[in-house]
């Protein structure tokens, strides 16, 4: 299915799609924080009966994954390549504003010999008729924050299980959206935390589910990544992207947003460590955030010299650091940083900190400690070789050829497939995706109050109580074959990542 550009282009809800993968956020500007207070507070008090706990649930085994993808920019594309590698996945439907884009998946599929997909471009609701295709299992969501709940829960209510892109959910009303629709529909609804399939974040999962690091007392995550190029890079022209942020939106939500608005990535691998929402849950936080030093500067500066900024100079910009501090129902607590502009190096802290040891990720090479002392370089490889969990023995070397941040986007990738082929709970399910992305509305309340605390929702309504661990052993599953890739192959998906 084709359709025409015009009516896409001229609309204002298209326009905070941008592409399904780069926004011209103009259309669906999000609220400013002052008038949207009253709203995240009342929305984290609501009260919450499950009509379906969807931790732990099996669904119908899939031995044939139909998947339909919507948005393929850099995240979208890489997802189409990493999914070609894996058995039982058949791509069927491809959808994204630009024609360009769709195309050069299509090309991709076409190259390596599999069959053409169907597309999907250039109307307003295009990514609804590519929903809404009867012969697909499956919804890969890659597109700007402000679609990934509308069109997650369209899919479920499509019959349809849905994996998206970080965050799953910018408000507390939409986190609540996709938890009553997942438990309605009993489809999956997964948020594609890459980091928790990072191999050290791995690793440390497993020492903690052996008891190596005695009882979990505080953990530390993080987004500090300069953005400063990508957030001020303009876009070619309004129908294409350039490798960064289509249309500013990304730019947009830090000039309209200030708090903690990515914290998922940092946040995951600890929750997991710590069983939140299997065990222990979050109980408060409270958030505080610096001034912006950098980016109304740097905003002012490119106006000065293109009136393209001139939209931009005018803005009161997020905080350059945001810290956020949580504190759970067994006493321990976890920070959470996020910074998107400063000169620093990338860093996502990944600390875990226990009554018997503690690791650190960042800065590499990551340490571990089983006592006061960091192991040696010969103590740590053991430790590797002990403790590196099954699902890394299976698919670590094939994820470092085909690529995806150095190879956990591939392995979280397959793992979702093969629990899906094999009828298995997912590791993530929808209170994970909903709990993680609610840091960001409920640390922009706090820094707005002068670093009040903030009840934090307990999505699961009480079954964290007694939800269990999921597995990383794969004590079950596991079956799922991945494709060998040639040394050409790993020579172009190393160039991707």
């Amino acid at each position: 299915m084709k359709s025409s550009r015009r009516g896409f282009l001229k609309t204002a809800t298209v326009a905070g799609a941008g592409a399904f993968t780069g926004g011209f956020i103009s259309g669906c500007k999000p609220k400013q924080p002052e008038s949207n207070l009253a709203m995240i507070l009342e929305s984290a008090k609501k009260p919450h009966t499950q009509a379906f706990n969807m931790s732990g649930y099996a669904a119908p085994a899939l031995p044939l994954v139909r998947v339909g993808l919507i948005g393929l920019g850099d995240r979208g594309s890489g997802a189409v390549q990493r999914l070609s590698y894996i058995e039982g996945v058949d791509i069927r439907a491809l959808g994204d504003l630009r024609q360009a884009a769709v195309e050069g998946s299509q090309r991709y599929l076409e190259r390596i010999g599999r069959p053409a997909a169907q597309e999907f471009y250039g109307d307003e609701i295009i990514w609804k008729n590519l929903v809404e295709l009867t012969d697909l299992d499956l919804i890969y969501i890659c597109t700007p924050w402000v679609w990934h709940t509308p069109m997650a829960v369209y899919a479920m209510e499509h019959g349809k299980h849905v994996v998206c892109e970080v965050p799953i959910a910018r408000t507390i009303d939409e986190a609540w959206q996709l938890i009553e629709t997942s438990e309605k529909t009993k489809k999956h609804c997964m948020m594609l935390e890459n980091c928790c399939y990072d191999f050290f974040e791995m690793l440390t999962l497993n020492m903690a589910r052996q008891g190596m690091f005695g009882d979990i007392v505080h953990g530390e995550g993080a987004y500090i990544h300069n953005l400063m190029g990508d957030n001020f890079k303009k876009p070619i022209d309004d129908r294409q992207s350039d490798g960064a942020y289509t249309g500013m939106w990304r730019l947009k939500e830090n000039a309209e947003r200030n708090g903690n608005l990515y914290p998922t990535h940092g946040l995951g691998p600890i929750c997991q460590i710590m069983n939140i929402n299997r065990g222990d849950k979050m109980e408060y936080l409270t958030s505080m955030s610096t001034d912006d030093f950098i980016m109304g500067k740097r905003a002012g500066e490119l106006a000065a010299g293109d009136e393209f900024y001139a939209p931009f100079a005018d803005r009161t910009y997020r905080g350059n650091m945001n810290s956020t501090l949580v504190r759970t129902n067994l006493g321990r607590t976890i920070m959470i940083q996020h910074d998107v502009s400063s000169v620093r190096p990338y860093s996502r802290l990944h600390v875990v900190s226990g009554t018997s040891g503690a690791a650190l990720k960042y800065p590499e090479p990551s340490r571990i400690a089983l006592g006061h002392n960091w192991l040696r370089e010969n103590e740590l490889k053991d430790v590797w070789d002990k403790f590196t969990p099954e699902i890394i023995k299976r698919v670590g070397e094939m994820a470092r050829k085909v690529g995806g941040h150095g190879g956990m986007d591939f392995i979280m990738d397959w793992r979702m497939i093969d629990c899906l082929r094999n009828g298995l709970p997912l590791d993530q399910n929808v209170y994970d995706g909903a709990l993680w992305s609610s840091v960001g509305p409920l640390s922009e309340w706090s820094v707005a109050n002068r670093s009040q605390s903030i009840d934090v929702p307990d999505f699961t309504g009480g079954s964290w109580k007694t939800n269990q661990p999921h597995g990383i052993n794969l004590e079950t599953g596991g079956t799922t074959k991945v494709i060998e890739v040639t040394e050409a192959e790993e020579e172009m998906q190393m160039k991707i990542s």
